[in-house]
């Protein structure tokens, strides 16, 4: 019985930054939806929902459904990043070695078809970049990957360290918009884009997990949004190149 409560601890810990007692699946599903909307929002400086959170406890496994993270202002009233799933799959085993200060394992937070769009603004800014350097400004910085030695809420004890073996963002629809640098809309579907190690061997403290896997997925979105601007960029000189050579050509053929 002690392990399953340290088990749903854990869970609760992962998703919502903090440690609170198990109330009941129904509404430890609510609490925990609930939490990853406030520590969410406090994280990006944006506006976080969730539709559903189903955790199946005995298993090892759950679910968070209908993420949504909201734009900044000043950019459309499309979400920035939503999707539709995220399965967790907690390795069980890594629980028994917490009493020794080992981190608890994930062995794999996968995201499967979420939507990304990326907004450039006229000066070459986007809401992306602009999430991300909140993240980056709002993201509690442990002072070294070891265990936390500060008691949790519940005062069970110090709260764990977590790690995750496998990240995957799973056929990210990505949109990106540079109508306002004078071009169009682009759509592509980007390749699944894996990471690994999250939080090393030593794991991370729970209340910056969430974090780093939201900053690793929108730094991994941003990579391949720069890539498409920078090709669209590319297109444009060489458009213009060509137009330069044709009235150079044109002037050249009426002189003569």
């Amino acid at each position: 019985m002690k392990k399953i409560i340290l088990f749903i601890l854990l869970l609760i810990l992962l998703v919502s930054g903090g440690a609170i007692w198990f109330l009941g699946s129904d509404k430890l599903n609510i609490l925990i939806a609930e939490q990853i909307e406030v520590q969410g929002s406090k994280i990006t400086d944006q506006v976080v929902t969730v539709k559903k959170v189903d955790m199946q406890l005995l298993h090892g496994a759950g679910t968070i459904n209908g993420l949504v993270l909201n734009n900044p202002k000043g950019y459309s009233t499309t979400p920035a990043f939503s999707l539709d799933t995220v399965t967790l799959d907690i390795n069980i085993k890594s629980l028994a070695g917490t009493s020794k200060g080992e981190p608890i394992v994930i062995d794999a937070v996968i995201i499967d078809t979420p939507e990304a769009l990326v907004e450039f603004n006229e000066t070459g800014g986007s809401n992306i970049q602009e999430i991300l350097d909140a993240v980056n400004k709002n993201l509690p910085k442990s002072a070294a990957s070891e265990p936390t030695s500060e008691p949790s809420n519940t005062g069970t004890g110090p709260q764990p360290n977590i790690k995750v073996k496998k990240f995957v963002l799973a056929g990210v629809a990505l949109r990106v918009d540079l109508t306002k640098l004078g071009n169009t809309k682009h759509k592509k579907t980007l390749p699944d884009i894996n990471l690994s190690n999250i939080g090393g061997e030593a794991g991370l403290p729970a209340n910056e997990l969430g974090g780093e896997l939201l900053k690793r997925a929108l730094s991994a979105i941003w990579k391949s949004a720069k890539n498409e601007q920078q090709k669209v960029l590319e297109d444009k000189v060489k458009d213009k190149a060509k137009e330069k050579a044709t009235e150079l050509f044109d002037k050249w053929k009426k002189d003569n």
